[in-house]
């Protein structure tokens, strides 16, 4: 069991990699500092934005609307982080 949850560590640390290269490309994208036309930058740009959107949508849509600032990867991140203290802290313990 403790290698499972060892498992899960992981995959949210990664997950949590993740949200924030999106958040840095989005906003390199939105200030012109990358070009979408690119299929590099194309492809990397789907990806992430596919990996992280199912996470990130039932945030944007219970927040309210903050003028053009998404700060949904923030809550999402203390969200990852928040459960990862929990495994640490109250699973890992009880776990054989």
């Amino acid at each position: 069991m403790r290698a499972l949850l060892d498992v899960l560590m992981v995959a949210l640390d990664f997950y949590s990699w993740l949200v924030i290269a999106s958040a840095i490309v989005s906003w390199l994208v939105a200030f012109s500092v990358i070009n979408v036309r690119n299929e590099f930058v194309r492809s990397i740009w789907n990806f992430l934005y596919q990996v992280t959107e199912p996470a990130l949508r039932p945030i944007r849509n219970i927040l309210p609307n903050l003028g053009g600032i998404d700060v949904s990867p923030i809550i999402l991140l203390l969200l990852i982080f928040f459960v990862q203290r929990v495994i640490q802290l109250y699973v890992y313990p009880i776990v054989i």
